[in-house]
C-alpha cells in the first residue's frame, strides 16, 4: 500500500501523524511525505536561514520514512495560494497513493484549514482520505483510534528534532492528546492512541480495512453489589 501524509507546516506530521505512519513503515508500506509551507514564520524574527533549517529539522526527523517533497509556499498565507490544490493534484496523480492523510477542517490554524480543504479537492475519487487530530483534540470528533503505544518514544524524538521550535511544549501537548485519545478506549494506563475521522464520501463509505488497530481495551471488573466500576 502506498500512503501519502500531506502536513501544512514542518513538523505537523510528526506532532499528528507519526505514530500511523509508523505503523503502515513497519508493516513494509510506501510511505510519501509532502509538506505544504516553509515554516517561516515559526519564529518572532523570521528569516531565510530559519527556513533552511527547518527543512533540515524535517528531515532528521522524518527521513526514515523517506524523502519529504516541499513545496514553499509562504507559511501563513495557504489559503491565498489557489494553485496549490493542482500543484497537489500533479503529486498524486504521480504517487498513486491508496490513503492519504492530512490535517483536519475543523483545524484552528488557517494554513491546516485551508491544506485540507486543497487536498480533499485534489484527491477527488482517486483515493481515500483521513484526516488527523487537532491540537489537544479541539472541535475534533474521532471516527476512529490506532495503537501508537510502541512508537510513541519514536514520535516524541521526531518532535524534538525541531529545537527551533521550542519542541518540548508540542511533546507535552501529544502526551496529553494520546494519552487522553487511548483513555478513551479504555486502554491501560501506559499506552497512547492518535485519532482520525475519513471523509465519506462515494466510494469510501467504509475503509476500516485500511485502518491499523485500536489500543486493546483493558478488561471491565464490575462490582455487581454496588452497580458501579470498581
Amino acid at each position: 500500500m502506498k500512503v501519502l501524509a500531506i502536513g501544512a507546516h514542518p513538523d505537523d506530521i510528526e506532532i499528528f501523524m507519526y505514530g500511523i505512519l509508523s505503523i503502515y513503515f513497519k508493516r513494509g508500506d510506501k510511505i510519501f511525505t509532502l509538506i505544504a509551507t516553509d515554516g517561516s514564520k515559526g519564529s518572532l524574527n523570521p528569516d531565510r536561514k530559519l527556513v533552511i533549517t527547518r527543512k533540515e529539522e524535517t528531515k532528521k526527523a522524518i527521513g526514515c520514512f523517506g524523502d519529504t517533497v516541499f513545496l514553499d509556499y509562504p507559511d501563513g498565507d495557504l489559503s491565498s495560494n489557489f494553485e496549490v490544490a493542482a500543484v497537489l493534484k500533479d503529486h498524486i496523480n504521480r504517487i498513486k497513493p491508496d490513503l492519504v492523510i492530512t490535517h483536519s477542517p475543523e483545524d484552528y490554524h488557517s494554513d491546516h484549514i485551508s491544506l485540507a480543504n486543497f487536498t480533499t479537492n485534489a484527491v477527488g475519487f482517486v483515493c481515500p482520505i483521513i484526516f488527523c487530530d487537532t491540537l489537544l483534540g479541539v472541535n475534533f470528533k474521532p471516527d476512529f483510534y490506532v495503537d501508537i503505544t510502541k512508537y510513541f518514544i519514536s514520535k516524541t524524538e521526531a518532535i524534538l528534532c525541531h529545537k527551533s521550535q521550542q519542541p518540548k511544549k508540542y511533546v507535552n501537548s501529544v502526551k496529553i492528546l494520546n494519552r487522553f485519545r487511548a483513555a478513551q478506549c479504555n486502554a491501560g494506563p501506559n499506552q497512547y492512541a492518535e485519532a482520525f475521522r475519513w471523509d465519506k464520501k462515494f466510494p469510501y463509505s467504509d475503509i476500516r480495512y485500511l485502518i491499523p488497530p485500536p489500543p486493546e481495551i483493558k478488561s471491565l471488573n464490575y462490582n455487581y453489589n454496588k452497580t458501579k466500576l470498581i
